[in-house]
């Protein structure tokens, strides 16, 4: 049997050192674990707070698409994915993602690809609203984003 990805969309903060330990119980197969924790930036002190929506069920459904992608692509012993919703204000977290594998290179190389395809990917909407309480516009994706999910060529 494959293994599976633990995927979760919540509005909960997460603790990376819980995540870790979960994934790793009991694990004597792993011998890297490569984690990748996404805050929410204050952009200069002018980000009052970074609002995220997503289209429920959409989202987990495509990130788990992704992460069977790098669990196949990269040989993963694990992976686990979490992104945020709601209002999350600088400093705090919004998405985790912990790949785990028997060497190094794949556990960077799985992190990194489930990255850049839910950056582009995933079904979510970011809306700035700043300190003054001015609220923004929601935010336009990145050429960059793009530009690293098409290095991994093929893998869409």
């Amino acid at each position: 049997m494959a293994m599976q990805p633990m995927v979760r969309v919540q509005h909960e903060d997460f603790d990376l050192q819980t995540e870790i330990d979960l994934m790793t119980a009991g694990r004597h197969d792993i011998g890297a674990v490569v984690t990748f924790s996404g805050l929410c930036r204050d952009e200069g002190g002018a980000l009052g707070a970074l609002e995220l929506e997503h289209y429920p069920g959409m989202a987990e459904a495509e990130i788990t698409r992704i992460a069977n992608l790098a669990i196949e692509r990269f040989g993963l012993l694990g992976l686990t994915a979490i992104h945020r919703y709601g209002k999350i204000l600088p400093g705090e977290n919004i998405v985790l993602v912990i790949a785990a594998a028997s060497h190094r290179q794949a556990a960077f190389d799985g992190a990194n690809f489930v990255m850049d395809f839910l950056k582009t990917s995933a079904p979510f909407w970011k809306k700035e609203h700043g300190r003054d309480g001015a609220e923004g516009g929601w935010v336009s994706a990145r050429d960059a984003d793009d530009a690293a999910r098409d290095k991994w060529a093929g893998d869409k």
